[in-house]
């Protein structure tokens, strides 16, 4: 249902506020680049920082964007149940094609927690739900044998991994197989994932350069592996530079000085070293992106 590459879009601010023009701007730029599917409100949106009325309002502002000619898929995680439930509720509302879910980061819930968790949103909001698992952020890793449980519940219908471990990943893919859908949450391994039986991406890497990330995943799904290869190699150097500072502070600088957006982040995040700055800039340059 969910496949190729799916942009985790940042969200641009301008004094202090949502940039409404520039967030339109970056839809249609991806669009247009051949991008296969958008998420407003995910980390790469600081959704953390984001009201819940600037939630909404952003989701809201996709949907209508976007006008059906991809799939969006709303950010609409918390670690709260309840809340979690609250956003997935007002994202079908809007008529949002499915919901991603990160798992409750901060409280560390068993894995019976978590499997109860996703479950009780299936159970509340009948949209398609897509599971995120990144323990670098949240600090609990949600096990293969966790998803194959959820992969059993109708409405789940992918998990985005991004564990960084590609054991984990094709574990996943042993137990589960083509009933739920493999995303790629770490860009350096997106390749890697495709191989082991993903079925796309949710990149960060995707918002500089959105051509060549559906060129690689259009390249793979026509079979052609050794030109996908190719391309994932010809911008590993950019999907490196793009962590070398916490998600989103490089590729919010990138876009800023592609012309994009302002760089404004909101703290605790905060603008990059002037070591990383250089050094995301001459990568940058080396692209040709800027």
């Amino acid at each position: 249902m969910f496949q190729g590459s799916i942009v985790a879009m940042i969200t641009p601010f301008r004094d202090g506020k949502i940039d409404e023009k520039a967030f339109g701007d970056l839809i249609e730029f991806h669009i247009t680049n051949g991008t296969d599917g958008i998420v407003p409100c995910g980390t790469t949106g600081e959704s953390a920082t984001l009201s819940n009325d600037e939630h909404n309002r952003l989701v809201r502002l996709t949907i209508e964007a976007v006008k059906g000619r991809v799939p969006v898929i709303a950010g609409t995680g918390s670690n709260s149940t309840e809340e979690a439930i609250y956003f997935t509720r007002y994202a079908k509302e809007c008529g949002a094609d499915a919901a991603l879910l990160i798992t409750p980061y901060y409280n560390k819930p068993t894995q019976e927690g978590l499997y109860r968790h996703f479950k009780e949103i299936a159970e509340e909001v009948d949209i398609p739900l897509i599971p995120y698992n990144v323990p670098g952020r949240t600090g609990v890793n949600m096990l293969p044998s966790t998803i194959a449980r959820l992969a059993e519940i109708e409405n789940i219908v992918a998990v985005k991994e991004a564990s960084g471990s590609m054991t984990q990943i094709c574990e996943i893919y042993r137990l589960c197989g083509d009933k739920i859908a493999i995303l790629s949450g770490e860009d350096a391994i997106n390749f890697p994932i495709l191989a082991a039986g993903g079925q796309g991406m949710i990149s960060v890497t995707a918002n500089i350069v959105p051509k060549k990330m559906g060129d690689m995943w259009d390249a793979y799904n026509r079979g052609d592996i050794a030109s996908a290869r190719d391309i994932h190699y010809e911008i590993f150097d950019l999907h490196q530079t793009l962590f070398i500072e916490t998600n989103p502070i490089p590729v919010k600088t990138a876009l800023a000085m592609m012309g994009k957006c302002t760089e404004e982040m909101r703290l605790p995040l905060c603008s990059m070293s002037e070591g990383n700055r250089e050094r995301l800039r001459n990568v940058l340059k080396g692209y040709k992106l800027i």
